[in-house]
């Protein structure tokens, strides 16, 4: 397998670009993505289901995105949990290879959140 770049950081990046203006509750749902990655694709995944409104949003997008991002590795991931856990639908390598991706988009979502904060002196600034 050669390397792909995916532009990871672009997605990443346009992802937080879109909700960061939202309440500071939805801003901050990436920490959670990210932590919720630990627990796998299947919790990631079903995650959205849970939430309401614009966090519920910010979750299946950054699904979707995964989507798409594997889908030019030729990779096909089921959206559905049964099928993600199915080792004929959905092989523990392209599985792994999935973990891998979510986690570095996730990483660079949080990088991106973090830069997009504004800062004390900022919201001293604004509030004068």
């Amino acid at each position: 397998m050669a390397f792909e770049n995916f532009s990871l950081d672009k997605i990443a990046h346009d992802l937080v670009y879109e909700y960061r203006n939202d309440d500071k509750e939805t801003v901050n749902q990436v920490h959670k993505m990210r932590t919720t990655v630990a627990y796998g694709l299947e919790r990631f995944w079903g995650e959205h289901l849970r939430l309401n409104g614009r966090k519920s949003t910010y979750w299946e997008d950054t699904w979707n995105k995964l989507v798409e991002i594997m889908g030019e590795a030729e990779i096909t991931v089921p959206n559905n949990p049964q099928d993600l856990w199915n080792s004929e639908v959905f092989p523990p390598k392209y599985r792994k290879v999935t973990l891998a991706i979510l986690t570095q988009l996730c990483d660079c979502m949080v990088w991106w959140t973090q830069r997009y904060k504004p800062t004390r002196n900022n919201e001293t600034e604004d509030n004068n």
